[in-house]
């Protein structure tokens, strides 16, 4: 039988995911893992609301370091660990939401939406 979470659980569940990663980073990456750009998690990390945390960050529009096609996106937390990998990239419908995933070297990057939602309960 497949195992389903209440909603309060599912807060607390991201809530401490949220709190792990707070004061971390979003890295965004082409497919062969080169980070294209870096964008500073706030001190509390966001705010989670139900099973839906929204990221927060320090600034919304930084300058990539590198030139590549923005394919997926990891959260570390403050020490420099993964924490969430392999989070989806896009222009709409993606967990990371961009002004553009084509990106060149010193580029300003704007980063639109960042939310992860909690697994959903098996059918």
């Amino acid at each position: 039988m497949p195992v389903n979470y209440s909603t309060a659980v599912k807060t607390d569940r991201m809530t401490a995911t949220r709190d792990y990663h707070a004061d971390g980073d979003l890295q965004i990456m082409t497919a062969a893992d080169a980070v294209l750009v870096t964008f500073e998690l706030t001190a509390l990390g966001g705010t989670v609301t139900g099973d839906t945390w929204t990221l927060a960050f320090d600034a919304s529009t930084v300058a990539a370091s590198e030139a590549g096609t923005a394919a997926k996106a990891r959260i570390r937390n403050s020490a420099g660990t993964d924490g969430i990998t392999d989070l989806t990239v896009g222009t709409a419908a993606a967990d990371i939401i961009l002004d553009n995933t084509s990106i060149a070297n010193g580029q300003n990057v704007t980063l639109s939406s960042a939310t992860i939602q909690h697994a959903p309960d098996p059918e």
